[in-house]
């Protein structure tokens, strides 16, 4: 953290897909941090898709400058599951299917990039997940004592006392490379902050926020939000009867940028790897039943008021 100016550093994960999009932008606009590199994994697409729309998310908002690493094309064990159905076939409802790729990608793998900063920076680094944990899973592999050099993860996964997203029981980040999040669970992180469906369900974007965004961002940011999210209104509200979206991603960047909005209480949290009902599934131990030390702090309220009028500020800032 900069401390004389009370920024975060930031490295962010992602499988950009309409929702993570909406983070960066909420990120590079809110003033509350310093993004040092997005890393770039499988997950809601490919990771050539979801590089190619970091790429662009970066070229919309103008923030070429922040330099992306392509990570893991896999989960570490799984075949990938894609979520096409929810983000469009290009994982951003088509929003930007005419902008060209202008910048390229840096060469370093992303895993290894994690590493380099975390260790030369020592205390300082936020990590942001809003994707499958392949690459924070790849990063311990090769550097185990990471941890304790970590300053705190936020990551946007699981539903604790919620039904999935993906499965009864599973949220998608989770359910896609649970193998990847038992092992950061389990890792020693210092202090990890779990951003589940519990709470991400109740900040949903509506028409409201949208004419709110016409008002007072840029029209080209405007226009991208409200393509974007389209698609996945009309569907959430087929699933859910509410016409909105839930700000999965941007909620867990809001919480790690300002984390007042949300609320949280530290659990042990294990994942569920070996079975045909449950897999994927995050089981928060609430009662203790397994006599071990809480290793995550679960955000359980969230101040949906407020959370907008800061996601709708820093777009607005953009």
């Amino acid at each position: 953290m900069d401390t004389q100016t009370n920024k975060r550093t930031v490295i962010m994960d992602v499988d950009t897909g309409i929702d993570d999009a909406l983070g960066i932008m909420l990120a590079a606009g809110s003033g509350d941090c310093d993004i040092l590199g997005i890393t770039t994994v499988n997950g809601n697409v490919s990771l050539e898709q979801a590089t190619i729309n970091t790429l662009k998310i970066t070229q919309l908002i103008q923030h070429n400058n922040i330099p992306v690493y392509r990570g893991a094309n896999a989960p570490l064990v799984r075949k990938p599951t894609f979520e096409h159905a929810v983000h469009g076939n290009d994982g951003i409802g088509g929003a930007l299917q005419d902008m060209d790729v202008q910048r390229s990608t840096e060469a370093q793998p992303a895993h290894e990039y994690i590493i380099e900063q975390v260790m030369n920076r020592p205390g300082e680094i936020t990590l942001i997940m809003t994707a499958p944990l392949t690459n924070l899973a790849r990063a311990l592999l090769h550097q185990p004592d990471l941890p304790q050099y970590v300053r705190e993860v936020i990551i946007m996964g699981g539903a604790v006392n919620e039904y999935g997203n993906i499965t009864p029981t599973a949220e998608y980040n989770i359910y896609v490379d649970p193998e990847a999040a038992k092992q950061v669970f389990a890792a020693g992180f210092q202090h990890i902050v779990l951003v589940p469906l519990d709470v991400t369900r109740r900040v949903l974007l509506d028409r409201n926020h949208l004419a709110a965004l016409a008002r007072t961002a840029k029209p080209e940011i405007a226009a991208y939000v409200r393509q974007s999210t389209s698609d996945y209104m009309q569907r959430y509200e087929q699933r859910n009867g509410v016409q909105a979206c839930a700000m999965h991603d941007p909620l867990a960047v809001a919480a790690a940028l300002n984390p007042k909005l949300v609320s949280t209480t530290a659990y042990h949290v294990d994942v569920e790897t070996n079975s045909d009902l449950c897999d994927g599934q995050t089981v928060c131990d609430f009662q203790n039943r397994l006599g071990k030390h809480p290793n995550i702090q679960v955000a359980l309220n969230v101040d949906h008021i407020e959370f907008f009028h800061y996601f709708l500020s820093a777009l607005s800032r953009l």
